[in-house]
């Protein structure tokens, strides 16, 4: 009917509630670090283990989610996950051994955010729009970095006035009261309210919605799919597990106070918000293998000159440029692998896409601590980097064009 509000973003606005959730969730061990160490004299490296071993969860999430999602639908496994970050966040407020530790903020933590905030976007984008599929896909990234920005001075501002503990409760609190809509308002597929995709050509045949049975053995047979994941690999050490972990200490390194640095990360993430979002509207208009090389290759020249920045006035470009493309590999990584595999298996197949994501991200963070320590200076990492990150854009034009038909 004209003039009816589309369903689709009625799902879109509570799966990025969710999304904003799973995004603050994992910025609570960054968060509530310091105090947790000073209270319960937990060392640097066993509370660093707990959070790695959440980041690695949290990759494996995105296979395991996704599969669920494609088979049983996004709104029952999302509700699972919120209900699964709730569990961890009231965990965290009640540790008090090192095994409750790596309970909440390793294993459940990770799994719940895993599920919800790897795959939750791009299955919900994908089975609801053909038209303005990438910008959809664009506004779950930009959640993602709305849901650092917004929790983490929040959680520091709690933590400060209130409590490390009674933070944990307040995020707990958040993730049940957003379990409600996600339950109440979310459909799993168009068909369900007698809609079809936004962009569906009228009288076409419902899309399918279950996922293909053994569509993992036809991805690992693909060259796209190890282009895709190869990529994005690469995607994940250059953003989240190099300049993520490391651009502070980086900073500091070049004598500039941690609370400056600290502000040029959170511009750097503002960047990002505006960068996802432009980068999905671009994904719906131009080729997005030709997007994916331009945007990689930027962040290749980016990095290449980081080594050059080392005073506020030269890192603040650096934060702005650099910030614009930080995830802005997502859209045009989604719309691909559900043009080559279908939108009724982008769950499985995004997610260990995304997985090796995680995996490159978990990798740069420790090398790029080692070379610091080997060289006493992040020069060679961040030159290795810039020249990966070139490579991806060369190996991203690799990537075939999908057949006709083969996104339905």
């Amino acid at each position: 009917m004209r003039g009816r509000l589309f369903y689709g973003w009625i799902v879109v606005a509570v799966a990025v509630l969710a999304t904003l959730v799973a995004a603050g969730v994992r910025s609570v061990p960054g968060a509530l670090l310091v105090p947790v160490e000073q209270e319960l004299g937990w060392s640097r490296t066993t509370l660093s283990l707990a959070v790695s071993l959440g980041l690695v969860l949290f990759g494996l999430g995105g296979p395991s989610g996704g599969h669920l999602m494609d088979r049983y639908g996004p709104r029952r496994v999302a509700f699972a996950g919120l209900l699964l970050m709730g569990l961890s966040m009231a965990g965290s407020a009640l540790m008090a051994q090192v095994w409750q530790l790596n309970l909440a903020w390793g294993v459940v933590s990770g799994v719940g955010t895993g599920i919800v905030g790897s795959v939750l976007g791009a299955t919900v984008a994908n089975r609801w729009f053909i038209r303005r599929r990438g910008l959809v896909t664009g506004l779950f990234g930009a959640a993602t970095s709305a849901g650092q920005l917004v929790f983490i001075p929040a959680l520091v501002a709690w933590a400060t006035g209130l409590g490390w503990r009674e933070a944990s409760w307040i995020m707990a609190g958040v993730a049940l009261v957003v379990a409600v809509p996600i339950l109440w308002l979310m459909r799993d597929s168009p068909a369900e309210v007698g809609e079809r995709p936004l962009g569906a050509p009228p009288g076409s045949p419902p899309p399918k919605v279950t996922a293909e049975a053994g569509v993992m053995g036809r991805a690992v047979r693909s060259p796209t799919f190890w282009l895709l994941a190869g990529t994005f690999f690469i995607c994940g050490a250059t953003s989240n597990g190099l300049i993520g972990v490391h651009f502070i200490p980086y900073a500091v390194d070049c004598g500039i106070p941690q609370g400056v640095a600290s502000r040029m990360l959170a511009l750097l993430g503002a960047m990002n918000f505006l960068g996802t979002l432009a980068s999905g509207w671009l994904t719906d208009r131009f080729d997005p293998r030709k997007l994916l090389s331009l945007y990689y290759a930027f962040r290749g020249v980016s990095l290449l000159f980081l080594p050059y920045a080392v005073a506020p006035e030269t890192m603040v470009p650096f934060a702005i440029l650099f910030g614009l493309d930080y995830i802005a590999t997502v859209p045009p990584t989604v719309a691909l692998a559900a043009d080559h595999f279908g939108r009724q298996n982008v769950g499985t197949v995004y997610g260990w896409v995304f997985a090796a994501h995680q995996l490159g991200a978990a990798f740069a963070s420790w090398a790029g601590g080692s070379v610091r320590d080997a060289f006493g200076a992040y020069t060679l990492a961040f030159f290795l980097a810039g020249a990966l990150a070139v490579m991806a854009g060369l190996l991203s034009l690799g990537i075939r064009r999908a057949p006709r038909g083969a996104g339905a």
